[in-house]
């Protein structure tokens, strides 16, 4: 039986950590940042290749479309053949990706390569959580976890920048905002030398040796920052059943009697969060103008509801470790929802500022403690896959969202669309609330061992 579970449990805070946040932060915040660039340049490209609005459309789910799989991908690799090298192949996919549609030529290949940007960017999305999740000792986790996701905010507001100041500067500038948006691929450098694989994935494989010297390694390099005192003594973890093993198996096991509750929650949460972030971010500009409002789509404007993103998720981040993931989940979700409902009925500029910078940081909290939920919920053997399925189930909403939106809004109008959403996401809240378990301040062993109690080995 080995103890690697217990000696990472046993870790402080410490710079292996912090140099683990800053490796998948990065990733986060570049992907973030790609993902973001497409809406500062499809108007560029509807007038540079006369694309019709049916096209422009097209090129702007070719990403969301990659997403889907390359989560789902992502997921079901990541337990198989492990975390380290999804997150390599992700990162050199969207980057190489990004790097040709900037050489694009015409609007087709263009969206075959943002389909394949969207594949490394889904692919990236899915993995880093439940990876570096896995390195963190549980009274940590939640913070970590929620301060990780956090770095998405930075991407978009680089984006945003980017997108003003050099998009319209010359006639190239889409070219160029995307060819910044593809340096990343200068990390795989770094990341080949520095970025471990997970301990934990190690033993769920049996490799136990490789496991032990990583985790010797972060023994030491503590001991050396924080004094020989720095390791408590070793409190035993509890040992869950081994499930899953090929990919069937691990698909199938999601479903399982053991976890069809945590699974259920999941894909609600998921579909729920992200089907309304869309509709909303998509839809509220035209829904406000088609309302008879005037609204200002000033730099100042659209730089306020990014910014907004950054507090948004470090609050939740921080209340993850004070309140739990499940009551940060539901609390954002439901504020998200009043904010929506009340940019609604916003009658001036500064109001709908006001409550769009208030959706923006609490539907944006909500994917702060998502990000850091989710993994929680599956043994080590289907961490990736559960996390990974959940993510590519919620693109389903990213895609079909705004175009729900565009069909219930002339039957139901403004407030309807809107009141709607609300009840979506409070609807999300609930099953959280019912279908979820406790993880704050519990090893991932541990909320394994309950979860599978009584599950045979197979």
């Amino acid at each position: 039986m080995s103890d690697i579970a217990a000696r990472l449990e046993r870790l402080p805070f410490a710079r292996p950590h912090r140099k683990l946040l800053v490796m998948g932060g990065l990733g986060y915040t570049f992907a973030a940042m790609d993902g973001a660039m497409i809406a500062f340049v499809l108007p560029v490209l509807a007038k540079v290749w006369s694309l019709s609005s049916v096209q422009t459309g097209i090129l702007g789910s070719g990403t969301f479309i990659g997403f889907f799989f390359g989560a789902f991908c992502s997921g079901t690799l990541g337990d198989l053949v492990g975390r380290r090298v999804v997150m390599m192949w992700a990162l050199a996919i969207y980057s190489i990706g990004t790097l040709g549609s900037a050489m694009a030529d015409s609007w087709p290949s263009f969206l075959a390569l943002r389909i394949l940007v969207g594949f490394g960017l889904g692919a990236e999305s899915a993995i880093v959580a439940p990876f570096l999740s896995e390195f963190v000792a549980s009274r940590y986790r939640g913070t970590f976890t929620g301060a990780l996701a956090g770095f998405f905010s930075f991407g978009f507001v680089a984006a945003a920048l980017l997108g003003y100041l050099i998009v319209p500067s010359t006639p190239q500038g889409w070219r160029i905002v995307l060819v910044v948006t593809a340096l990343p691929i200068v990390m795989l450098l770094w990341w080949r030398r520095s970025l471990p694989e997970s301990p934990r994935w190690l033993v769920s494989r049996g490799r136990v040796a490789e496991a032990d010297a990583l985790v010797s390694r972060m023994e030491a390099d503590i001991r050396a920052e924080h004094g020989q005192e720095a390791l408590p003594p070793l409190v035993p973890v509890p040992q869950a059943p081994q499930v899953g093993g090929t990919f069937a198996k691990n698909l199938a096991a999601l479903w399982s009697p053991a976890l069809t509750r945590v699974t259920l929650m999941c894909w609600l949460a998921w579909l729920s969060i992200t089907f309304c972030y869309y509709a909303f971010f998509t839809w509220i500009p035209t829904l406000l103008v088609q309302n008879g409002l005037t609204i200002t789509r000033s730099f100042s404007y659209s730089l306020a509801i990014f910014v907004a993103q950054i507090p948004g998720y470090y609050s939740a981040a921080y209340l993850n470790e004070k309140i739990g993931r499940q009551a940060t989940i539901t609390s954002y979700m439901v504020l998200g929802g009043l904010a929506a409902f009340a940019l609604s009925a916003a009658a001036s500029n500064e109001w709908i500022m006001i409550t769009g910078m208030f959706l923006s940081f609490f539907m944006n909290g909500t994917y702060a403690g998502l990000y850091a939920y989710t993994p929680e919920l599956y043994p080590t053997q289907l961490r990736a896959t559960g996390a990974g399925v959940a993510s590519s189930v919620g693109r389903i909403g990213a895609i079909s969202g705004p175009i729900v939106v565009g069909y219930l809004f002339p039957r139901f109008g403004f407030v309807g669309v809107f009141g709607i959403s609300t009840a979506i996401l409070l609807a999300a809240a609930l099953a959280v609330m019912i279908l979820g378990v406790r993880t704050r301040g519990r090893s991932l062993e541990a909320i394994a061992a309950d979860e599978l109690r009584g599950v045979a080995d197979e």
